[in-house]
């Protein structure tokens, strides 16, 4: 069973999405039961692997491909820190696609794109060495391209050929790197502590080329993970339906570009040889600058989504700022944001996204008391926000803590600065919309209500035989705001995910939990 392990893994949701594509659009309760089948299976199988790797059990699989060259999967401590939450909150956004395209066209065209995006989060994950995490890299980009066009308009196929211009153009440069490292020093696998250490291939090759390699390493996953100046499709992507914006923003996109940089800092090039190098401070000054700018962008958002998003280009940073801090605890806080901020930041997209769907509400200046229209939803986003900021007990303060322990244990004060500068812009773009949303007066009706209401008094006026004003409801009375909370496969998996952003502040220290599995994974990067 051991070594299905890692082909069932990948395969559940590549085969469920496979059948999906030929799935008939009526075929509703079919292609639910193989998308929460498919999750619970990948779910259950990660689950066996940490539970495996806890006993001394290694996973891996290797398949003859080039000359000379091979694909490698294996399940080592920080492929299933990723692995583990792109299949936690590969379920909950499956539960909540379901219920938010359930009146939408071509519903199997979208779940077949969706589990192949997500085999490829997988595959990103559980990749061994550079070859394997570049083909699965590149096909996320291209399982993606459909889910950010789905609806089609002309607006979302400009932003989509964006998209894909920003991403392909980074794989080429990731491309470049791989093959200018390999010709020098021969097939890399990814290795604890660095794989040019382990290999000791770095005795003949000059430092200018190894650095100018890093660069190349950074500015190809730098597009991925939205690093300024290379995230100008993110808030563009925002068209994309928000179970889409959810996955981009939390599991796959954006989080596998970040997830890219770390395996480059610590299992290519290794900590302490990248420090040597002298890469480290540059990535830290562009990581730090990108947090600035994502946050003083946000605070210009009108657009929910779009806020949502620069607040991304910010909080992605801070996973790439824990990477280039010398030191255990810069690397326990970056990496166990890498977690956090996916939990935090799936939170704040599906309340988005139960905004647009229940009430059409889209933009910030429309959400004056909608806390009491939808306290559950707008609970979840108090939550998700306070997190972002980095108020205890959420997951987001865990993050920073040892985020500010890093840069005095790297001797880098100016970074404290940054962290309480972004901190601060944090609470300026969030605190406002939670005033907002909870202590404000609601207004008369929402959208979708006023156009329901404006639509039945136009249908109303066409009839002939009625005389004018003689409907109740003209588009200047509207009915008041109902009562009642998102639809229930919306609002569960919101729920759900603002409970995990609790729990994993409040119970960070349990065995097992994404700072404890952060820890022993540190351990490991830094040599004795």
């Amino acid at each position: 069973m051991n070594d299905w392990l890692l082909p069932l893994t990948l395969a559940s949701s590549l085969l469920a999405g496979l059948i999906i594509f030929f799935l008939p659009e009526r075929s509703v309760g079919w292609r639910s039961a193989l998308n929460l089948g498919a999750a619970v299976l990948k779910l259950a199988c990660v689950a066996a692997m940490l539970w495996g790797t806890q006993q001394g059990i290694s996973y891996e699989l290797r398949l003859p491909f080039l000359p000379g060259h091979e694909l490698l999967l294996r399940a080592d401590p920080l492929g299933l820190l990723f692995v583990t939450l792109s299949a936690v909150l590969w379920l909950l956004t499956t539960v909540y696609a379901i219920g938010y395209l359930e009146h939408s066209p071509n519903r199997s065209r979208f779940f077949g794109f969706f589990s192949l995006c997500v085999t490829a989060t997988v595959g990103i994950a559980l990749s061994g060495n550079l070859l394997t995490f570049f083909l699965f890299y590149e096909l996320l980009t291209l399982a993606t391209y459909p889910l950010v066009v789905h609806r089609g308009t002309p607006q979302v196929l400009q932003a989509g050929a964006r998209y894909l211009a920003y991403t392909l153009g980074g794989g080429v440069v990731l491309l470049a790197a791989i093959v200018w490292l390999q010709t020098l020093v021969g097939p890399v696998e990814f290795r604890s502590g660095g794989a040019l250490v382990a290999l000791e291939a770095t005795a003949g090759v000059e430092n200018w080329m190894l650095v100018g390699i890093f660069a190349l390493f950074i500015a190809g996953l730098g597009v991925k993970a939205a690093i300024a100046p290379l995230h100008g499709w993110l808030p563009q992507a925002m068209v994309a339906p928000a179970p889409v914006s959810a996955l981009l923003h939390a599991v796959a996109v954006v989080k596998a570009g970040a997830f890219g940089i770390v395996r480059v800092v610590y299992e290519v090039f290794g900590i302490e040889f990248a420090h040597n190098l002298g890469v480290l401070l540059p990535l830290a000054v562009v990581a730090s600058v990108t947090i600035v700018f994502g946050s003083l962008r946000a605070l210009t958002q009108d657009d929910l989504k779009r806020r949502l998003a620069y607040s991304t280009v910010s909080q992605v940073s801070y996973i790439v700022l824990g990477v280039a801090l010398f030191g255990p605890a810069g690397t326990i806080g970056g990496l166990v944001h890498l977690v956090h901020q996916g939990i935090m930041k799936i939170t704040l997209f599906f309340c988005a996204g139960n905004y647009a769907e229940t009430l059409g509400v889209h933009r910030i200046s429309q959400m004056a008391g909608i806390g009491q229209r939808m306290p559950w939803t707008t609970a979840a986003f108090t939550v998700g926000a306070l997190g972002m900021i980095g108020v205890p007990p959420v997951a987001g303060f865990i993050s920073k803590w040892y985020l500010g322990l890093g840069a005095i244990e790297a001797g880098l004060g100016w970074v404290l600065a940054v962290l309480l500068f972004s901190s601060l812009l944090n609470a300026a773009y969030f605190l406002p919309i939670l005033r907002l949303a909870w202590f404000e007066a609601p207004p008369p009706s929402w959208p979708h209500e006023a156009h329901a209401a404006h639509a039945a008094h136009a249908a109303h006026e066409a009839q002939p035989d009625n005389p004018p004003h003689a409907h109740p409801t003209a588009p200047d009375s509207a009915p008041p705001p109902r009562t009642g909370d998102a639809a229930p496969l919306l609002l569960l998996p919101t729920l759900c995910a603002a409970a995990l952003a609790l729990l994993a502040g409040l119970a960070a220290g349990v065995p097992l939990s994404p700072l404890d599995w952060v820890r022993f994974i540190t351990a490991t990067e830094y040599l004795p």
